[in-house]
């Protein structure tokens, strides 16, 4: 029984990352109906970016904002300068789009930071949370980090002017326009907002499996996962699968003898094909219904 909270707890932990990750999939997702696959390298980046300014001396806590906003900034100059002109084209020159920052993002890292495997220390210390913890310090601190970052996006988008227009943009865009909004405004804070999101991730999860430039490459997809899993058409359901992905990681690893600790990655390709043959839209996901 032991055994099985540890893991459950464990699972709560890293699920957390990838509820964020799944997250910031599904707001660029909901504002432009593509998955960014780039989504994981430029969060990325923004760890090394972090990793920098830590071994410049600055203080962590002073980095972690900091490294929020200048990813926040990067993501908005992303849609802007990228994705703005290209809006109406068709879906396979996003997808060409999306593979080229992903091969951007990861060369750029790897030529400014070379490609060596680099610690990143944690704020929180590497011991159990008390003696005899299911959980460490770092795991319990990653809890805390993601539990304030999604109450806050979800008092932001319940209760601001801005989060309630940024709603309606991705609802209904002609809808949105008629009352005022600026749909186009709209999707580029999406866009700096998921790029934010994806940064506190990378950030987080680095002390745990090291900074490299593939770091984020199988969090991302465990990300896709959990969105998938609570649909693409609700962030609540995105946190939901996110959180659910890293429980269900753990405890196959942990009880199902064949897939051990080196077949956890495909559980999440595994989730994302039954849920899209058994239900499409997710947990929490709304189906869509066209006329034809």
């Amino acid at each position: 029984m032991d055994l099985f909270i540890q893991q459950v707890v464990s699972g709560f932990a890293t699920g957390g990352i990838y509820a964020c990750m799944a997250l910031s999939v599904v707001m660029i997702y909901q504002a432009i109906h593509h998955l960014n696959f780039a989504q994981g390298e430029m969060a990325m980046f923004s760890t090394y970016i972090a990793w920098q300014l830590l071994a410049w001396g600055l203080p962590y806590w002073a980095v972690f904002p900091l490294v929020i906003a200048i990813s926040f900034v990067g993501g908005f100059a992303v849609e802007r300068i990228v994705f703005k002109p290209i809006e109406n084209a068709p879906v396979l020159s996003h997808i060409v789009i999306f593979i080229a920052l992903f091969a951007i993002f990861n060369s750029f890292a790897g030529f400014i930071w070379d490609f060596t495997i680099k610690a990143v220390p944690s704020p929180f210390g590497d011991g159990p949370l008390y003696p005899g913890a299911p959980i460490g310090t770092h795991q319990a601190g990653m809890i805390g980090v993601t539990m304030v970052v999604l109450v806050m996006l979800w008092a932001f988008f319940r209760f601001t002017r801005m989060g309630l227009a940024m709603r309606a943009a991705a609802a209904n865009p002609d809808s949105a326009r008629l009352v005022g909004v600026k749909v186009s405004m709209m999707t580029a804070l999406g866009w700096g907002m998921a790029s934010a999101i994806g940064a506190v991730a990378g950030v987080l999860i680095a002390p745990v499996v090291f900074l490299e430039p593939n770091m984020m490459l199988s969090i991302l997809l465990y990300g896709f996962a959990g969105a998938v899993l609570g649909g693409l058409t609700s962030p609540a359901g995105a946190v939901l699968g996110g959180f659910l992905v890293g429980i269900i990681e753990n405890l196959a690893g942990t009880y199902i003898p064949v897939i051990g600790g080196e077949l956890k990655l495909p559980i999440a390709l595994f989730l994302i094909v039954a849920v899209l043959l058994i239900k499409p839209a997710g947990l929490l996901g709304r189906r869509t219904v066209q006329r034809v």
